[in-house]
C-alpha cells in the first residue's frame, strides 16, 4: 500500500509528462468538433446546391411560356427542374422530392418549391447521427400580359376624306376649282354628283378626283395605320413570326390576342366581327368613305341636309356587341380583356329629335318638325358607360379636327369646340376624357397616324411580367 501511495506521489509531482497528458485529453473534443466541422459544412455545401435547384425550379414554373400552361404542367416542369440537380447529388442519404405550391389570383402566379433533405456525416459515430438535416425553399412571382380582344373602331365619315397633309388639301382644292361647290380640299364621295346644285351631267365627284391626281387623304392614313397593326411588314425580334405589329405583340407576350373591324358613319357598319387576326386583315379592303348620293342628300330618303358622323351611337351598338371582359388569363373559365380602339376626328353630324340632346354651345339646325341636325363634341356619358358599368379600356387616336378658320360653315358650327387649338380644344378634351387613362393619343393633319397607332396599341399590349425571388 505504502509502494503504491509513493509511486502515485511521484506521478503526480512529475511535471515532466504534463504537455503530453493535456494534449492527449485535448484531443478527443479537438476531433469531435472538426468531425462536426467538417460534416456541417458538407451539409450547408449541399444545401446551398438544392437550394439553388429549387431557385430554378420555381423561376422556370414562372417564366413566360410557362405562364401559358396549367397548373399541372408548371407543377411537373419545376419537379423536372429540381431533380435534375438533385438527382445528381451525392452525398444525401436519399433523393429529395420537392413539394410544389401554385397559387393562381388573376394575370398573376406565385411558385413556392420547398424541400427537406440529409446530408451523410463522415464521422457519424463522433456526432452519434448517420446524417445531417437539410432544407430550404423559394419563391417566384410573376404576372402574365393578358389575353386581349380588340375592337377597331375607325371613322369613315366625309370629314376623313380631308386631305392627308397641308400639301394634298392644297392639291385637293386646285383640281376641284371647277367643281360646283368651288375648291374644297375634302374629296367626298358622292354617288350622284351630277344631281348637286349648279352641277351637270359630266360633273364628278370630288373623291374621283382626288383618285386620278393621287392625293392621299386622312382615311388613307388610316387604312394603312391598320395595315401595320395586322398585316404589317413589321420588324419583330421573334424570330419566326410574321404579321403586323399585332401579331409579334402576341408572340412577345405569349398571348392571344383577336380583333373585330368596325366602321361608323351615321351607322355602325360591321366589316368582321371578333376573329382571328389574320381573318380580320382580310378585310381591311373594306375600309372605305361613307357613299352619299349627292349634297345634302346623305340617302335618298334623307335629303334635307349632310350628315354622317355618330360616335356616340357607334360607341352604343359596339357596347352591345362587347360581352363583359375577363382578366385574360388562362384559367378555367377566364375569357379575354376587351379594348375598344377609336380612332376619329371627334366631332359628331347627326340628326336627333330635339334640339335640347345636342352641346349647349352648338348652333343646331332644324332640319324637319322633328329632326334636328347636331354638330358637337362627343358626349362622354357611353364613355363612362363602357369603362365604369362593362370595365372595358378605350384607347382613342384623335386625329386633330382641322381648323378651317374663315370657312362660314366652320365658323358658325365647329370653331367653339376646336379653339385654342385643335389639340387643346373641347373636341380633344372630350375625347381624352372618354379614353381610359393613358390611352390618349392625338395625331396633326400631316403627322404620322401609323407611329401614333403603333405606339397607342403597345401601350396597351405591352406585356405586365415581373419577376420577384
Amino acid at each position: 500500500m505504502r509502494v503504491t501511495l509513493r509511486m502515485s506521489s511521484r506521478f503526480l509531482g512529475d511535471r515532466r509528462g504534463n504537455i503530453a497528458v493535456i494534449f492527449a485529453l485535448t484531443m478527443v473534443p479537438t476531433i469531435y468538433l472538426l468531425g462536426m466541422a467538417l460534416d456541417y459544412t458538407q451539409a450547408l455545401r449541399k444545401q446551398g446546391q438544392l437550394n439553388a435547384a429549387a431557385d430554378a425550379a420555381a423561376i422556370a414554373a414562372v417564366r413566360p411560356a410557362m405562364l401559358m400552361q396549367t397548373d399541372d404542367v408548371a407543377q411537373s416542369t419545376a419537379t423536372a427542374i429540381f431533380g435534375s440537380t438533385a438527382n445528381s447529388l451525392p452525398g444525401l442519404s436519399s433523393v429529395p422530392t420537392p413539394t410544389v405550391t401554385i397559387t393562381n389570383s388573376g394575370l398573376q402566379r406565385t411558385v413556392t418549391v420547398s424541400y427537406s433533405a440529409r446530408s451523410i456525416n463522415n464521422f457519424p459515430s463522433l456526432l452519434g447521427s448517420q446524417s445531417w438535416p437539410i432544407g430550404g425553399s423559394s419563391t417566384a412571382q410573376a404576372s402574365s400580359a393578358p389575353n386581349m380582344n380588340f375592337y377597331l373602331l375607325l371613322d369613315d365619315s366625309p370629314s376623313m376624306a380631308i386631305g392627308a397633309t397641308q400639301t394634298d388639301i392644297n392639291t385637293l382644292k386646285k383640281y376641284t376649282a371647277g367643281q360646283p361647290s368651288g375648291s374644297c380640299g375634302f374629296a367626298c364621295h358622292e354617288v350622284n354628283p351630277s344631281l348637286d346644285p349648279g352641277a351637270s351631267w359630266a360633273t364628278n365627284d370630288n373623291l374621283s378626283i382626288a383618285r386620278t391626281n393621287k392625293v392621299n387623304l386622312r382615311i388613307d392614313l388610316v387604312v394603312n395605320a391598320v395595315k401595320q397593326l395586322l398585316v404589317g411588314p413589321w420588324s419583330c425580334p421573334q424570330n419566326g413570326v410574321t404579321g403586323g405589329v399585332m401579331q409579334c405583340m402576341s408572340a412577345l407576350n405569349n398571348t392571344s390576342y383577336k380583333a373585330g373591324l368596325y366602321t361608323f358613319d351615321y351607322d355602325l357598319n360591321e366589316l368582321q366581327s371578333l376573329a382571328s387576326l389574320s381573318t380580320v386583315a382580310g378585310q381591311i379592303r373594306n375600309i372605305q368613305l361613307l357613299t352619299v348620293d349627292h349634297q345634302n342628300c346623305v340617302t335618298t330618303s334623307n335629303c334635307n341636309t349632310d350628315y354622317g358622323t355618330d360616335i356616340e351611337g357607334a360607341l352604343t351598338d359596339l357596347n352591345d356587341i362587347m360581352p363583359n371582359p375577363g382578366l385574360g388569363s388562362n384559367q378555367t373559365g377566364d375569357t379575354p380583356q376587351e379594348v375598344v380602339f377609336l380612332v376619329t376626328d371627334g366631332v359628331e353630324d347627326k340628326i336627333i329629335s330635339s334640339s335640347s340632346g345636342c352641346n349647349k354651345d352648338a348652333l343646331v339646325q332644324k332640319v324637319s318638325n322633328t329632326k334636328y341636325r347636331c354638330q358637337q363634341p362627343l358626349d362622354t356619358a357611353i364613355c363612362d358607360t363602357i369603362k365604369t358599368k362593362k370595365g372595358i379600356r378605350i384607347a382613342i387616336l384623335y386625329t386633330e379636327y382641322l381648323q378651317l378658320n374663315g370657312d362660314n360653315w366652320y365658323d358658325t358650327h365647329v370653331a367653339q369646340f376646336n379653339n385654342p387649338s385643335s389639340s387643346t380644344g373641347k373636341i380633344a378634351q372630350q375625347l381624352q376624357s372618354c379614353a381610359s387613362p393613358g390611352l390618349f393619343a392625338d395625331v396633326q393633319t400631316g403627322g404620322d397616324i401609323s407611329a401614333a397607332l403603333t405606339d397607342l396599341f403597345i401601350k396597351v399590349a405591352s406585356s405586365t411580367a415581373s419577376l420577384t425571388h
